[in-house]
């Protein structure tokens, strides 16, 4: 996902600037890096047993673990693929056939579920096989509308050998790209790998991975706006519209706080209930609704957080990116996650209490980088900002606001330069 995301920058930009033929041709090289990418991936997750053991997770969940991501390991190349072709069909603005793909998978998924899981006794093995499966579907569905669409001729042109050419440069913003989307996520499922070292990891991390499931579903929407803005930002960009780019931020902002809060109360609502979803045991219910709580607040600030990141795809900045996340989830969430669980005791709340830490870390950070924005330099200047990470850990808000002033000299002495020739 974080390679691919290197695509809403180019990509927007460049069908922002009507430059149609690069989409195609950054779709495929980015399909390359992505599958080269995946073999690794997938010697880790045929390994993910012994690592789960080695790093001293419960030896039944381990197995189990290994077992589905042994499974699973076709859909890391399915998923690869997907992640490009959406964002292929994003930058262009081509939404339905997108949700049409999905909306056929999900129910071909349902149906393979059934069968799978609970039909055929294969259980988690049949849920981690009917995931893979409903993955290829997927890029099956939207290869044929890429391929066989009158609509993208302009955008695709065919397969070209000038897509392995520049992987460098693709890699200089992929990199950062992914840095800064796994940064984040690790953090969440670092959550997961800490339960399972609590006295009753069975419980702790039943109840962390409900959280988690239930955030993340949630997250989609606020993650679909962070999709939208990312594309409309790097769109205007690339067609030289600044007002239009900061207007589409305002918007994206206002929509996630609304969103947020309607989210959240829901959240609440249902907190007595939403345990019986995943479980009959009482015990598990009842820890699941103190939990609502605080994913009610972390729904509220992950959703800001994920339209600001969204903006900083859209500009370029992964880098700006990746430092805040470093920062904020490594040198302030997982410490404080970790102080509050087992410092102070509270186990799976303090956990996901340390997460909330760092997400207010975050949004702070993007917030001051975002209104601190001159948007008419970022259409004359659309690369990247250089920073040090050395200053960022001085002090995250300072950091940002001087590197904001280094920029503008920056850019101010081009001007003087570009006037003087």
């Amino acid at each position: 996902m974080g390679l691919s995301r290197a695509l809403e920058t180019l990509s927007g930009q460049a069908y922002g600037a009507k430059q149609y033929h690069m989409l195609g041709i950054h779709m495929q090289r980015a399909m390359f890096v992505l599958l080269i990418v995946s073999i690794p991936l997938a010697v880790i997750w045929a390994n993910t047993r012994s690592i789960l053991t080695l790093l001293g997770q419960d030896a039944e969940i381990s197995a189990e673990a290994g077992q589905c991501a042994r499974i699973m390991i076709p859909s890391i190349f399915a998923y690869g693929l997907l992640q490009c072709f959406i964002r292929f069909l994003q930058t262009q603005n081509i939404v339905f056939p997108m949700m049409l793909s999905c909306g056929i998978t999900t129910l071909i998924h349902m149906i393979l579920c059934w069968i799978l899981v609970l039909k055929s006794g294969l259980g988690n093995r049949g849920a981690a096989l009917a995931n893979s499966i409903s993955y290829w579907i997927n890029v099956l569905l939207l290869g044929l509308y890429v391929k066989f669409s009158s609509s993208r001729a302009k955008s695709w042109t065919g397969f070209s050998k000038e897509s392995l050419q520049n992987i460098p440069t693709f890699l200089k913003l992929a990199i950062p790209s992914a840095v800064m989307v796994c940064l984040e996520m690790w953090s969440f499922k670092m959550m997961i790998l800490l339960s399972g070292v609590f006295p009753n990891p069975e419980l702790e991390t039943s109840v962390l991975s409900i959280c988690l499931n239930t955030a993340g579903t949630v997250w989609m929407i606020p993650f679909g706006l962070s999709g939208a803005v990312t594309i409309r930002v790097s769109n205007e960009l690339g067609a030289g519209h600044p007002d239009a780019a900061r207007l589409a931020v305002h918007v994206v902002l206002v929509v996630a706080i609304t969103e947020g809060l309607l989210v959240g109360l829901v959240l609440i609502l249902i907190q007595n209930i939403w345990g019986y979803a995943f479980s009959n045991e009482l015990e598990v219910i009842k820890y699941v609704a103190i939990m609502m709580l605080i994913l009610a607040v972390s729904n509220i600030l992950d959703g800001l957080q994920c339209v600001l990141s969204g903006n900083a795809r859209g500009c370029g900045w992964q880098k700006i990116g990746a430092y805040v996340n470093l920062g904020s989830y490594y040198l302030v969430g997982i410490p404080s996650a970790v102080l509050l669980a087992f410092a102070f005791h509270i186990r799976g709340k303090g956990l996901w209490l340390g997460i909330i830490c760092a997400v207010v870390v975050q949004v702070l950070s993007l917030f001051t980088i975002t209104i601190r924005t001159n948007w008419e330099q970022e259409v004359t200047f659309l690369s990247h900002f250089r920073l040090s990470p050395f200053i960022f850990f001085i002090s995250f808000s300072m950091f940002f606001i001087q590197a904001k002033k280094a920029t503008e000299r920056v850019y101010d002495s081009k001007i003087s330069v570009n006037i003087v020739s």
